[in-house]
């Protein structure tokens, strides 16, 4: 019997130390794709992804860099794209951030080679400007049931920063229970000394920059100048962007879409809330897979669920009894789940 997935892509963060090999580990199948993404890097003078991945210990300073996380991201999420059972129909793709440039290669709007030279560009661009930090904070308790009334206050109180003379701060993603803010060093100190200390701590990323806020309207410019809109195509699958809009195969202006993925989606808001919502009313699928590498977008995703209620997931407590019962999320990057589903 079939299984109708939405497929979802992560952003950067998700290769860590745990991560290191996941491409030998995972993919010796697919020598051919990884040889030409290393071809991709060679022509810019970059280290190989196959030996980035191969490397006998993880350096935080060089593995998380936005010019070598990106790409290794890439290469594992759409390698196990790749790897799906046969038995799965992916009836729409999404993915958090970056991992809409991910989404649009899985989804077919981009050739598998031009998929890399996007994110691998966009890492490129991020790493040499480095405008901006970012921090994540969680906005509901322990039993992820959705806290309007803590979320209006956080953001209300991110506005009242960024109104201050020399401070920077917004929200960058929206995601499940958790914000993503971004800003200037003083945007953030100002958010962090305001969280009350019995608190949870704000956890800052880092070599993250601001994402999808405009100051990162210099690097969406030298996006454009280096990424024409021809690479784009129509995508096989509905691709869910990080505003929750759909872009239908047989239906999408491309030229659109270019203009999207490389202006707003950079310079404004990422609502993977969102997309996660509109994806589980919109197409009902019977599980949501997430690539790898990494787990930790797992419980963005079912905390998402949650928030609109979907099949009444109320709370943390009635997602895990669903969870156990039938599963409807799997993570590629737990192996416990990955066998599931390849």
């Amino acid at each position: 019997m079939t299984r109708r997935a939405v497929l979802v892509c992560p952003g950067r963060g998700t290769y860590n130390k745990a991560e290191l090999g996941y491409l030998a580990r995972h993919h010796g199948d697919k020598v051919g794709l990884l040889a030409r993404f290393d071809a991709i890097r060679a022509e810019a003078g970059q280290a190989p992804v196959t030996a980035l991945d191969g490397a006998p210990r993880f350096q935080p300073a060089t593995h998380t860099r936005g010019d070598i996380a990106s790409p290794l991201i890439y290469a594992s999420a759409y390698a196990d794209a790749l790897s799906l059972a046969p038995d799965i129909e992916i009836v729409a793709v999404t993915g958090n951030s970056m991992g809409w440039y991910i989404a649009l290669a899985a989804g077919g709007a981009l050739s598998a080679e031009n998929g890399f030279r996007v994110v691998n560009t966009m890492g490129r661009l991020m790493q040499e400007a480095s405008i901006g930090l970012q921090l994540v904070y969680p906005v509901v308790g322990e039993d992820w049931r959705p806290d309007p009334a803590r979320r209006a206050e956080l953001l209300a109180l991110v506005s009242r920063i960024d109104g201050r003379k020399g401070h920077r701060l917004a929200l960058s993603i929206d995601l499940g229970g958790m914000l993503v803010l971004a800003g200037d060093a003083d945007g953030l100190a100002a958010f962090e000394a305001a969280m009350p200390p019995d608190g949870p701590a704000p956890l800052r990323l880092p070599n993250h920059a601001a994402f999808h806020t405009d100051m990162q309207a210099p690097v969406a410019e030298r996006g454009r100048a280096a990424l024409p809109p021809d690479m784009f195509t129509q995508p096989s699958a509905p691709l869910i962007d990080g505003r929750g809009a759909i872009w239908w195969p047989k239906a999408t202006d491309t030229a659109a879409l270019w203009s999207y993925t490389l202006g707003h989606q950079i310079t404004e808001p990422y609502d993977f809330t969102r997309a996660i919502t509109v994806a589980a009313r919109e197409f009902a699928p019977d599980l949501f897979i997430v690539t790898g590498p990494g787990t930790t977008l797992g419980g963005a995703v079912a905390q998402s669920l949650v928030a609109c209620d979907w099949r009444g997931l109320t709370d943390k407590a009635a997602f895990q009894s669903r969870q156990a019962e039938a599963p409807l999320l799997i993570a590629m990057g737990r192996e416990d789940q990955r066998k599931q589903v390849v």
